[in-house]
């Protein structure tokens, strides 16, 4: 029997998803759940997906996979997505499509499927993903192909077909949530119209602000190599000191971005984020290489961010133009050691110091107190250079 490997969630629409596979393809569909850290049930998984006839159903933990190779990398870049967005559903499309493609391989499956909608972005940073791994494996898109047409045709087939319909499903979902260890988004329904403010309600990693404690937070975060290695002092996992800094910063009411962004496939889309512990090793990160890196690498660095960002959210992780913007970024990542501590108040992430062996930074040049090393003729002769260059193109 033919073999479809379906990125599978054990919720209502997957489900479904999986029933019509079956129905349609008269395959065998194989149920792959990548744990990349958002709220997962297990037992509820396997329960779904054995009522609906399934043999084989993979689950695996990915997380420290996700943080170290994916999360870690762009957080290195400092990419912001027009200028505010973390990129947090982005990057984890491509670890999960690598994976289904490497499993449709193991077992044999001619196709792979998704549950990504017409209209969104991830299915095309899925199939980015397929074609790299797996050009000669059939990708399925059931949005794309069935004549389901809305969310009561959907809950039709589920009835018809014994699929369980949680009770906020039964009518039109509110919000569409999309979680991992990185971030968590919310669209749709209540958030579509620009004009509405979004719902405290909606909120499930983060304090409002205006709730958060009244007292100051103070977090140190070491670097080595450019990346975080330990949370005040202590040493952590990729994953574990992600959701150290998830916990501190939650709580604290940072992390929040509501936004209207353009869509890849060019819709204009509005959601809400929360990317707590992100918000803060990005500024830690930025703190770090401030006193680490030189002037050229830093600012060479600001110029490729915003094609690195809009790589990454297009979908090409895995394309040579991402992959050389990335070796440009990590030239010079050996420098980026040492510890930022910070200040987290209320929404507000705050640098207090930033402590490295580094000479990137030197007292002496900057001192008031010494003078001596510090050449007045030069800096008149590059304002003088500089002068002439105002009245050309």
């Amino acid at each position: 029997m033919k073999k479809i490997v379906l990125a599978y969630s054990g919720g209502l629409d997957t489900s479904i998803i999986l029933r019509w596979l079956q129905e349609n393809y008269k395959a065998e569909v194989i149920a792959y759940t990548s744990d990349i850290g958002q709220i997962i049930d297990r037992k509820k998984i396997i329960r779904n997906a054995k009522r609906l006839g399934v043999k084989k159903i993979i689950i695996e933990d990915l997380k420290n996979i996700f943080v170290k190779d994916y999360v870690f990398p762009m957080l290195r870049s400092h990419a912001l997505y027009e200028g505010n967005y973390l990129l947090g559903t982005s990057i984890a499309r491509p670890l999960i499509a690598k994976r289904q493609i490497e499993i449709a391989k193991k077992y044999g499956a001619y196709a792979v499927s998704h549950g990504a909608t017409g209209k969104g972005n991830d299915q095309v940073r899925f199939e980015l993903g397929y074609a790299f791994f797996g050009k000669r494996i059939k990708v399925i898109a059931p949005w794309r192909e069935w004549d389901l047409a809305s969310r009561t045709d959907l809950i039709k087939y589920a009835k018809k077909n014994n699929i369980p319909i949680p009770k906020d499903k039964k009518g039109a979902p509110p919000f569409s949530v999309d979680d991992n260890l990185f971030h968590t988004s919310t669209e749709g329904k209540a958030l579509e119209d620009p004009k509405n403010s979004a719902p405290e309600f909606i909120f499930q990693r983060t304090i409002s602000p205006e709730k958060a404690p009244n007292k100051i937070t103070t977090v140190k975060i070491g670097f080595k190599n450019s990346e975080p290695i330990s949370v005040n002092g202590k040493k952590l996992s990729p994953a574990d000191l992600l959701e150290k800094l998830n916990q501190i910063a939650g709580k604290n009411g940072v992390g929040r971005v509501d936004l209207v962004e353009n869509r890849f496939i060019g819709i204009k889309s509005r959601g809400v984020y929360e990317t707590p512990g992100g918000t803060i090793l990005y500024a830690a990160h930025r703190a770090m290489e401030s006193v680490t890196l030189d002037k050229e690498t830093m600012h060479k660095k600001e110029r490729i961010m915003p094609l690195y960002a809009e790589l990454v959210y297009n979908g090409y992780w895995f394309s040579k133009k991402r992959i050389n913007l990335q070796k440009i970024i990590d030239k010079n990542k050996n420098k980026v050691n040492g510890a930022i501590s910070l200040k987290i108040y209320k929404g507000n992430v705050t640098i207090m110091s930033r402590k490295t062996s580094s000479s990137a930074y030197s007292m002496q040049k900057v001192s008031f107190e010494e003078n001596k090393t510090f050449n007045k003729t030069k800096v008149e002769k590059f304002i003088k250079y500089h002068s002439k260059q105002l009245n050309k193109s």
